[in-house]
């Protein structure tokens, strides 16, 4: 029997007509053997199936305080992404939105409405009054960072973005840019670290 006519009998058959044929053409046992083996796999494969799924009693747990510390973290990012979208904006004193331009204190107070829903107004000084203190080892995605770049207190300030990075206002030649708390520059007027989030 040709073997195109042994994979049709096969297939209408099944494995018991291919043992048939097997042994009636005198086949060496070795073939069958194999045959037999070949047989096993697909027999065992066809009639096995899944287990089946149970279902876990078990919920996981949610707190509200991991419930709020996850949604405080996602308003941090959005608030540093926010801040990075607007790289390269030009600077304009007192300049409040994109369009326009931004001064430091208008993109912090910008970023804040547009990316966690926080209306500020006032100079950079105003907000550092309305934030709260944060160790500079603690900064995260999302607080300010205040500088004293015209001989008085809280007179700059940026959208700290992590990894030692923050966005600002620089002024009229550069506009809105990212700059490293290391930066000689900054790191001489660097005041600390502030925040309105959670």
């Amino acid at each position: 029997m040709t073997d195109r006519r042994l994979s049709g009998w096969l297939g209408r058959s099944g494995a018991w007509g291919l043992m048939a044929i097997a042994h009636r053409s005198g086949a060496p046992t070795q073939s069958i053997g194999v045959l037999g083996a070949v047989l096993l796999v697909l027999l065992l494969g066809a009639c096995s199936t899944p287990a089946p799924y149970t279902a876990r009693s078990e919920k996981p747990s949610t707190t509200t305080a991991n419930i709020a510390a996850s949604s405080t973290m996602s308003t941090r990012n959005d608030v540093a992404l926010y801040a990075m979208s607007l790289l390269d904006t030009r600077y304009a004193w007192g300049g409040r939105g994109p369009a326009m331009g931004f001064d430091c204190s208008g993109l912090v107070a910008h970023v804040y409405k547009e990316a966690a829903g926080i209306p500020l107004r006032g100079t950079s000084a105003d907000l550092g009054k309305r934030s709260r203190p944060v160790d500079t080892a603690q900064l995260q995605p999302g607080d300010l960072v205040f500088f004293n770049t015209l001989g008085a207190r809280h007179s700059h300030v940026g959208v700290y973005v992590g990894g030692g990075r923050f966005v600002h206002a620089s002024n009229e030649r550069t506009g809105v840019r990212m700059d490293h708390l290391s930066n000689r520059y900054y790191a001489k007027r660097f005041e600390g670290g502030q925040t309105l989030l959670e």
